[in-house]
């Protein structure tokens, strides 16, 4: 059952994630949870270690996709300056957001990778999809009220799950 909300890794922060990482693993394109993954929920600017990361992926050509269960207005807004495309309303742990990214870059599942800081809609939605996923640490440790509660059943969730996988560990790339 806890199987489905498995991610393929466990990476501290997104900013680990290198071009030449993704490259050796055949994907094309980053999907990304906004708040807490990206950027704080709470600051909207982002770091200086994102916008760096930022000029790596797209000095690599690697598109970065925000795929959020926020409204289109909300993700726009928290966007705009970084200049990235986003998927709204995605309906995560649905698929919906995930085959909305395939069809607009018209790339099979294998050329994408979603990352993630919350096993029950970013990680639990991609495999659904069949795409890879990062577990990545939240960038704060508030969380916006409609995370707190999911938080709370993610805890029982990853307890079950680091005691059945030895692979689940927080790791500095996806190599480890």
């Amino acid at each position: 059952m806890f199987k489905k909300f498995k991610p393929t890794w466990m990476v501290e922060a997104i900013y680990q994630i290198t071009p030449e990482q993704l490259k050796a693993h055949g994907i094309k394109v980053v999907l990304t949870d906004l708040d807490n993954t990206l950027i704080a929920w709470n600051h909207p600017e982002g770091t200086k270690e994102m916008h760096e990361w930022m000029q790596q992926m797209e000095a690599a050509q690697i598109p970065v996709v925000v795929v959020s269960n926020n409204k289109a207005a909300r993700v726009e807004k928290a966007v705009s300056k970084l200049g990235l495309p986003y998927i709204a309303r995605a309906m995560k742990p649905f698929t919906k957001g995930f085959k909305e990214a395939e069809r607009r870059f018209d790339l099979p599942k294998e050329a994408f990778l979603m990352v993630g800081d919350q096993v029950m809609t970013d990680i639990r939605g991609a495999n659904g999809a069949g795409i890879k996923t990062v577990l990545v640490k939240p960038i704060v440790e508030t969380d916006a009220w409609n995370t707190r509660m999911n938080r709370f059943m993610e805890r029982h969730i990853m307890n079950h799950l680091t005691k059945k996988h030895e692979d689940m560990k927080w790791r500095k790339t996806i190599h480890e």
